[in-house]
Order: structure tokens, then C-alpha cells, then sequence
């Protein structure tokens, strides 16, 4: 299996009451992949799924495979542990699991190897690493995501080092063969597809996500002035979309063009504030 194309790491909207909107959500997926992404993203870092139940994450992916069912589109499943790992099994929309590099323990690049080879060892889908080292503050070298790619049942990585680097460079020089390398840097994407990246994962696409989705095109097909163009655009609004923590500012602008019902977050994030909501109504004019 080799992900490519825009998949959408989806919010969970919530109603007046504070529960989850899922008729807003099942709208909302059906709206992206109706605008050409090529798959979804359950439970990531967008969807807040440390503030949901275990109910509300089990009804979020049920939901968002039917979807993906219906679409003849994949999911991929944030899922970090081997119980939530195993709880994938027979789910056929599911094609893998976004699992992240452990965060704040700081085990070392032999550690997250070892743990990470353990639980593509139980789950029923292939992992993608997510690796974001100024959010789990352990940094992983080309060399050990090199020895990742080659455990039986690791897929690929979402890449969010937050910076082109050497070892950026390096990867996507020579990415291992079937190894899937997705940007997940919303404001770097342009310059990581012109690199060579497989595709993306990106919360930003929830708006304009054609746009985002012509800019994965015009890279893979060589047309290097369309691609700086639209890189350029797409980068200072995934900059106004990140000018708060995520996904506050999606949240307001899904709402404020009345795809959501609220743009509530809940704790610990806060709303966005007015002012970063206009910005992002502005540039998308």
C-alpha cells in the first residue's frame, strides 16, 4: 500500500448543546471528497479526540467509514495504542493507522523504534508515523526513519518536522520503495510535493480543498509555475489558519460560511478570536 493524494484530517464539529454534530460531519466529509480529496483522517490531532468519549470517537469512525465506503475512498484512523490499534479490525474503509511518535517520554530513536515495530506488529492496518517533533519533543534522523520503513507494517509517515532540513532532504532524495512520505506542515506543503513528497495530510484543506488538491496535481505533473503560484497562495492561508491553535480557526471559518453549526472547541483550546477568522475570510475572498 502507497498513500498519495490530499487526505483530510477532519474536524468534529459540535452543536449548541456541546454534543457532537455528526449530521455536520457526515456534510462536511461528504463536501471533501466531493471536491476531490482522496481520503479522510479520523481521530487526528484536528479532531480533538483527547476531549472526546470513547462513544463520540466510535461513532466519529463509524461514520467517516461509511462515508469513505460509500466514496471508494480510504480512512486512515488516529490510533496510538494496541487496544485502540486492534478496535480497527473489520472495518474495510480503514486502510491505516496515524501513530504517533510517543511524546514527552523522549525514549530515544531505538525506543520509538521498538515500540512503534511492536504495535505494527498487533494491528490489523498498516501504521503511518506521525512524526512532529516540536509537539512530541523526539527527533527521529533520516537513518531511523529509513530502518521504520522497513518493519513489516509500517506504511509510511506523516512528516511535520516543522522545517525542510537535511534529513527532509535526504528522505525524500531516496525514499524507501513503497513507503508512503505525506507532509503534514500546511504552510510547507508546496515545497515538500516540489521534493517529492507522496501527498499530504493537511487541515487547512478543509477549506478551498480544491485548490489544495489542483496544487498536489500540478507538482505531480511537472508544471513547476501553476505549482509556485498556488503554493504561495495556499501558504499564507494555512498560515492564517494556524495563526491560533488548531483547529480553532477551521472551526470559525467552517462556521462563519455555515458548514458547522458552532465554532466551538473545547478545553483546552479556546475559540478563535474574530480577527484571525476575518483574515481567513479575506483571503479566501
Amino acid at each position: 500500500m502507497l498513500l498519495t493524494g490530499l487526505h483530510l484530517p477532519m474536524i468534529t464539529p459540535f452543536d449548541e448543546s456541546g454534543a457532537v454534530a455528526f449530521a455536520a460531519l457526515e456534510s462536511l466529509a461528504h463536501r471533501v471528497l466531493g471536491d476531490g480529496a482522496t481520503g479522510l483522517v479520523a481521530l487526528g490531532t484536528t479532531g480533538e479526540p483527547g476531549s472526546l468519549t470513547p462513544d463520540e470517537r466510535r461513532g466519529v469512525v463509524d461514520l467517516l467509514a461509511a462515508v469513505c465506503h460509500e466514496h471508494g475512498a480510504p480512512l486512515t484512523v488516529g490510533a496510538n495504542t494496541a487496544d485502540e490499534l486492534r478496535a480497527l479490525a473489520g472495518r474495510p474503509a480503514v486502510v491505516a493507522a496515524l501513530t504517533l511518535v510517543p511524546p514527552f517520554l523522549r525514549p530515544g530513536e531505538d525506543g520509538v523504534t521498538a515500540h512503534l515495530s511492536a504495535l505494527a506488529a498487533v494491528s490489523p492496518v498498516p501504521l503511518i508515523v506521525y512524526h512532529v517533533p516540536y509537539r512530541t519533543a523526539q527527533p527521529l534522523s533520516v537513518r531511523t526513519l529509513t530502518r521504520l520503513a522497513a518493519v513489516d507494517g509500517i506504511a509510511g509517515v506523516k512528516l511535520a518536522t516543522g522545517a525542510i532540513d537535511a534529513d527532509v532532504v535526504a528522505l525524500l532524495a531516496a525514499p524507501p520503495p513503497g513507503f508512503a512520505v505525506l507532509g503534514g506542515d500546511d504552510q510547507l506543503i508546496s515545497p515538500l510535493l516540489a521534493l517529492g513528497a507522496h501527498g499530504a495530510i493537511l487541515a487547512s484543506a478543509h477549506l478551498a480543498t480544491a485548490d489544495f488538491v489542483a496544487l498536489l496535481t500540478a507538482w505531480q505533473q511537472g508544471d513547476v509555475t501553476r505549482a509556485r503560484r498556488s503554493g504561495h497562495r495556499l501558504s499564507q492561508l494555512s498560515a492564517a489558519l494556524f495563526a491560533e491553535p488548531n483547529p480553532a480557526v477551521v472551526k470559525a471559518v467552517l462556521h462563519a460560511e455555515n458548514h458547522i453549526p458552532t465554532p466551538a472547541v473545547r478545553l483546552p483550546l479556546l475559540p478563535a478570536a474574530t480577527e484571525s477568522t476575518a483574515e481567513v475570510l479575506r483571503l479566501l475572498g
